[in-house]
């Protein structure tokens, strides 16, 4: 789960994070997704916007909307919502999630794309790099979102559970977040990516497995993390609003 950020550091000028990620030479790259490719949090926001479609029940969304705050409040951890933010809509069909998904997506996080990280995104693909997408936010949200990202759902790592003949289970399947993150990358064989690019210290575990690790739009604790452990940082939004 991710929030928009404030600059609290200088940052790499665009020509300069451009510059770093051509002499790394990647043959791997991972994106986080919220923070990262865009400013907000669509777990929270898709989450919210089941809840006013009426595509999740009342009584679930009291539910889920009582632990989210306890989570806000430091009661709950960051595995255990991330998990029960899919695991509620146990018993929906996954079609009408899916759909719901496309929906949120088109139009509330594409409008808000960061340019300059959707264009990186697609000169690496351009030049073979093999691309993946890893969130704790619900597989739904994340496949709709990288679609037109051309990642492929099989390149896709993000929070998911079993789903029964089309009937989304309760069973939490995984949940990348933190360690989790790492997990997921070393079961598809990626124990050393080339480039990693994450906003948040939940991507942590993730960019120190980089060869060379970018800290994306970072929060103010990935920010330090970023300044002992020598990774550059880089804020696409100013990049963005300068072009």
């Amino acid at each position: 789960m991710s929030t928009a950020n404030t600059p609290t550091s200088p940052g790499l000028s665009h020509d300069q994070f451009q510059h770093l990620v051509r002499q790394a030479a990647p043959r791997t790259a991972v994106f986080d997704f919220d923070g990262t490719l865009w400013p907000g949090d669509a777990g929270s926001g898709f989450m919210r916007w089941t809840i006013d479609t009426g595509l999740l029940s009342a009584a679930a969304a009291e539910h889920i909307l009582g632990r989210h705050a306890s989570y806000h409040r430091g009661e709950v951890g960051e595995i255990a919502i991330c998990g029960e933010m899919v695991s509620i809509y146990s018993g929906l069909r996954e079609e009408e999630l899916r759909e719901s998904a496309r929906a949120y997506f088109v139009q509330h996080v594409q409008p808000h794309l960061y340019p300059a990280m959707i264009a990186l995104v697609h000169r690496l693909q351009d030049a073979g790099v093999d691309v993946w997408a890893v969130s704790s936010t619900n597989n739904w949200m994340i496949e709709e979102g990288v679609r037109a990202m051309r990642i492929a759902p099989d390149h896709v790592l993000a929070a998911c559970v079993a789903v029964n003949d089309g009937v989304v289970a309760e069973d939490v399947i995984d949940v990348p977040s933190d360690e989790g993150k790492a997990q997921a990358l070393r079961r598809v064989g990626l124990a050393t990516p080339d480039v990693v690019f994450g906003n948040s210290v939940h991507d942590a575990a993730m960019l120190q497995m980089a060869r060379a690790p970018f800290a994306v739009n970072p929060s103010p604790a990935l920010v330090q993390l970023a300044a002992e452990l020598g990774w550059p940082t880089y804020w696409p939004a100013e990049q963005d609003a300068a072009v």
